[in-house]
């Protein structure tokens, strides 16, 4: 998946919530929903984007489904925003060297 998708797929603040949910802890859809102001079939709906966006996964317990985070996917959304954190620390270290040479001017 790419860091679009995942963007896109965190954008909705309930689904956010539902992503955060399941970061602190894997749980089922039940257990998702009694923690949010959303139905289950919500909740189901939202696992599924999230999951299309490669940010979570599920795995059978029994008759239940349980979701967690996809480290994969996680992966792929730092690097593209840790390109901007590299662009921003040459930045400031450019800029550091700049007002340093000016005192010396």
């Amino acid at each position: 998946m790419t860091y679009g998708e995942s963007l896109a797929a965190l954008s909705d603040p309930t689904r956010r919530m539902v992503f955060e949910s399941i970061a602190r802890r894997p749980n089922s859809v039940s257990a998702i929903a009694e923690d949010l102001p959303v139905s289950r079939p919500a909740v189901s709906q939202h696992l599924k984007v999230l999951s299309d966006a490669g940010l979570v996964e599920v795995r059978a317990e029994g008759t239940r489904r349980i979701y967690s985070v996809r480290a994969a996917g996680i992966a792929d959304l730092r690097a593209y925003l840790d390109q901007f954190w590299d662009d921003v620390m040459a930045g400031f270290a450019a800029e550091v060297q700049n007002t340093e040479g000016q005192r010396h001017d």
